[in-house]
């Protein structure tokens, strides 16, 4: 199998996350290791890991591909013409993977009827204040609404983080190409499967995707977009979250009660409840020391999480690697100047 890491820039534990990919208990297996950019600031390091695991293993592909305003499928049609093997393998450049992800993640491709295999994640390595609400946005609540829709079948998911598929699944939704275009490429991905009759499995395996965040700004702009992203997939589903928001809502009750015992008893009780599930949630869920650590953030996050929903609804643009796009119905990204 091929493994496919694109990669856009210099990233926190970067060194380590890449050569995990390279240290797989699998028997042959190909890692490609995919730029845009000749002067892209990681390349020494893709050379230091080629060298070091050598080229007959690891590939480093430089291909300027501009198929749609998606950076991760340019890079990917980049790197597809150097994949040696059937099954592809597409992990994202700030997920870290332990020795037996391989063989856990193809598992499930047995069955014919499995199209695509993806993962759980939880976020680690978050050092700043706004890197531990990102942390906790996916660990204590995105994640914990995916293992959800997964047992009970609730909503229908597709995980692009961390995924394999065979070419041929690949091509039957249309190939890399189609996808251009789409802000939640992976859901799209999910949902031409689902289409064709084929089903998207979830392998019970987790990887870690590592925080890194540069500044304030850069946290916020990735909090709305990934509202944006998910209330493209999935409109109603997200929509509906706003009901299971107790905190924001608990405390205008407390609010519009000018602060009075009713109304503190009220905003008391649901923020108790709020980081008593989470702290179950992380502890003994997801084994997650460093969110229990930082849970002290969470009803902060869950205030500042209101407004990016709100946002998510509102904002006609996505901010994507320092370019403004037009969000359409469909989910696809649109360049202002053809919107006008």
């Amino acid at each position: 199998m091929t493994i496919l890491k694109p990669l856009c820039g210099l990233e926190k534990n970067q060194r380590v996350n890449l050569r995990s990919a390279c240290l797989q208990d699998y028997p042959k297996y190909q890692v490609i290791f995919s730029v845009q950019d000749p002067d892209d600031p990681v390349m020494p390091l893709l050379k230091e890991i080629q060298q070091e695991f050598g080229p007959e293993k690891v590939s480093v592909v430089v291909e300027n591909c501009q198929a749609g305003p998606n950076g991760k499928i340019n890079n990917l049609l980049g790197a597809l013409p150097h994949a040696h093997y059937d099954i592809l393998v597409i992990s994202d450049s700030d997920v870290l993977l332990e020795p037996d992800y391989l063989k856990a993640i193809i598992a499930p491709l047995a069955d014919p009827n499995v199209g695509c295999v993806c993962t759980l994640y939880k976020a680690t390595h978050a050092d700043r204040w706004y890197e531990k609400m990102e942390l906790l946005t996916l660990n204590a609540d995105f994640i914990p609404s995916v293992i959800f829709a997964s047992v009970t079948g609730a909503s229908k998911f597709c995980l692009g983080s961390s995924m394999a598929l065979r070419r041929s699944s690949l091509k039957e939704m249309g190939g890399l190409e189609d996808l251009a275009d789409y802000l939640a490429e992976d859901y799209e991905m999910g949902r031409r499967l689902w289409a064709s009759g084929r089903r998207v499995a979830v392998a019970p395996y987790f990887v870690e995707t590592v925080v890194d965040l540069k500044n304030v700004s850069r946290w916020w702009d990735h909090q709305v977009c990934w509202d944006q992203k998910t209330r493209a997939a999935q409109p109603m589903g997200f929509f509906a979250t706003l009901l299971i928001r107790s905190v924001p809502f608990a405390l205008l009750f407390a609010a519009s009660r000018l602060g009075d015992a009713g109304g503190l008893m009220v905003l008391g009780g649901a923020m108790g409840l709020r980081l008593v599930t989470a702290a179950v949630i992380l502890g003994w869920g997801l084994r997650d020391q460093e969110g229990l650590r930082s849970i002290a953030l969470l009803p902060l996050r869950d205030l500042t999480a209101l407004i990016s929903w709100l946002l998510a609804f509102t904002k006609k643009t996505v901010s994507w690697r320092g370019a403004d796009l037009i969000l359409a119905r469909d989910g696809r990204l649109v360049p202002k100047e053809k919107s006008s």
